[in-house]
């Protein structure tokens, strides 16, 4: 293997990395901040409606993240494409909530139902938001 090659490719990947990984700690912070439940606590008693939810949320992001490294052509490109998937990301927590006005009561409730929904309509928003970041 080029030495060049490795010079450069080793400091962009932690670069990359690590900027994702601070982007995701990021977007769980605010997720759960803004949801009017504390999922956390509600995975961690069993409830399994907020856990999809949550880990719907996550994965959606996770697409669009991993679409905003793949596609950028430096870590500042890459930083502006996560911070905008970040945000589309949060949006679809409060489509969801337009759709399904009794959301922030069924997830506590663990009805599964809307955890599922939220989780699908997080994770469809990641791959579209992932899929318009490849220009």
């Amino acid at each position: 293997m080029d030495i060049q090659f490795l010079a450069y490719s080793v400091p962009a990947f932690f670069s990359h990395f690590g900027a994702a990984l601070t982007f995701l700690i990021l977007f769980i912070a605010i997720y759960v901040h803004i949801t009017p439940y504390k999922e956390i606590t509600l995975i961690r008693e069993g409830n399994v409606a907020a856990a999809v939810s949550l880990s719907g949320a996550v994965l959606g992001y996770c697409v669009a993240l991993a679409s905003s490294i793949a596609h950028s052509v430096d870590l500042p490109d890459m930083l502006i494409w996560s911070a905008i998937a970040l945000v589309i990301q949060l949006l679809a927590f409060f489509v969801a909530r337009i759709l399904l006005p009794d959301l922030i009561k069924d997830v506590p409730n663990n009805k599964l139902a809307s955890g599922v929904f939220l989780g699908a309509l997080s994770l469809g928003m990641g791959i579209l938001n992932a899929a318009c970041q490849s220009y």
